[in-house]
């Protein structure tokens, strides 16, 4: 076990906030292509969102919020 400073915990954590980000909009993507598939005189506009620093710091912060819980 190695001890991490705090600049590479705020790191990991902004890491895993943009990952958990960037999944849910693959997500997201991911169902309107089965939807587009399944429902081809219904088709859906893919997602036009994009994940900004600002939510990836709200994220991260939410994350550290439960991590520091006691």
């Amino acid at each position: 076990m190695t001890n991490k400073s705090g600049f590479e915990i705020r790191a990991e954590i902004l890491r895993q906030a943009q990952g958990l980000l960037e999944g849910n909009l693959c997500r997201k993507a991911d169902a309107v292509h089965v939807h587009n598939d399944n429902n081809p005189n219904d088709k859906k506009p893919l997602p036009s969102e994009s994940i900004l620093a600002s939510d990836i710091i709200a994220v991260s912060k939410e994350l550290n919020e439960f991590v520091t819980a006691q």
